[in-house]
């Protein structure tokens, strides 16, 4: 891969490509766009990245912009803090998301700070593979998006699509704030889709309606969304129209969008990977608790992971990630409230 150049359609229109190339092509286009951006992390440069995510980028850019560092995650995002100081736009790696717990200081005692501080935009981009339904076990199947979005001054994108995966990927670099983007493992070469030739982005902040549907609202992102919208087909088999909505961003939330859906459907279900305990379902619970109140017709019910650490065995992994069929049962038990 001499050029560096990425496949797809940005590098010549050659059909769809997989979430992990809309990835690599976000972090390639933002790189030629802008001197300022570099990439760091653990083997990002002469190995590729771990799933090849910077594959081509350090023949293409070279050892200044892409630049391979120590096994240290705090070191990583303590280089990346001052280097945004400086004028750069620095995308960091992590190997799997698990280790961001390593830098867990630096992100939200400074970086997460830095503005509200003394006003210095911290223009950081940290993001690395996240997820389970691969066997990767207890320390390589993470969903730690909760820990972040309790921090202010952050934002956090967690998307389920190549189209979404790329432009908010390029949204979140041209972003003056610090932003977390989790990239589902599980998604990484198993959905295509056709991307447009020209640039774009995908703003931060704002939830896409997957399906419309008038009997119940289905919230969810990463890959549980694709796993809703399975549930949504067999639901509609039942004669119940779902309707399901991808977060895709976590921090700041969507809320408008959530409400105009509780609105007409008048009955939540949300699915997430994460843990139960915690996950982002108990914090859109009370926003409807708020503010939707009298539009409910019944619970906010929860599909979630179990309250554990995420098994190594494929058969136990399986029982501790939601499914279709669970949604499907849960659904099916909410609309007959």
């Amino acid at each position: 891969m001499a050029s560096g150049k990425p496949n797809g359609n940005a590098a010549g229109g050659n059909g769809p490509v997989t979430f992990l190339e809309a990835i690599k092509q976000a972090m390639f286009e933002e790189m030629e766009r802008d001197p300022a951006v570099v990439v760091i992390g653990e083997d990002v440069g002469v190995y590729g990245g771990a799933f090849k995510t910077s594959e081509g980028l350090l023949e293409r850019f070279g050892w200044e912009r892409v630049i391979d560092t120590p096994i240290s995650e705090s070191a990583i995002i303590g280089a990346a803090c001052g280097m945004s100081y400086l004028g750069l736009r620095p995308i960091c790696e992590m190997q799997f998301i698990d280790f961001i717990a390593c830098c867990f200081n630096q992100l939200t005692n400074f970086v997460a700070k830095s503005h509200y501080l003394w006003n210095a935009p911290a223009p950081i981009v940290v993001r690395g593979p996240s997820g389970g339904g691969v066997h990767g076990g207890p320390f390589h199947s993470a969903n730690p998006e909760m820990y972040f979005v309790h921090t202010p001054g952050l934002k956090v994108i967690y998307p389920s699509t190549p189209y979404d995966a790329k432009g908010l990927l390029k949204a979140a670099v041209r972003d003056n704030n610090p932003v977390l983007f989790f990239e589902h493992k599980f998604l990484y070469r198993r959905i295509k889709e056709e991307l447009p030739a020209e640039d774009y982005t995908v703003p931060i902040g704002k939830a896409a309606v997957r399906r419309e549907g008038r009997h119940l609202t289905i919230l969810s992102y990463a890959a549980m969304m694709h796993t809703s919208l399975e549930a949504a087909e067999a639901l509609a088999k039942e004669g119940i129209e779902a309707e399901v909505i991808d977060l895709r961003t976590l921090l700041p939330l969507d809320e408008e969008t959530i409400l105009q859906s509780v609105k007409k459907t008048n009955k939540v279900l949300v699915v997430h990977e994460d843990t139960k305990t915690g996950g982002i379902a108990g914090e859109i619970a009370a926003i409807l608790c708020e503010k939707a109140f009298g539009d409910l017709d019944g619970p906010l019910m929860r599909v979630t992971s179990l309250d554990t650490a995420v098994p190594y065995s494929p058969p136990l992994e399986e029982y501790f990630l939601p499914n279709a069929q669970k949604i499907f049962a849960a659904a099916k038990e909410l609309a007959r409230y």
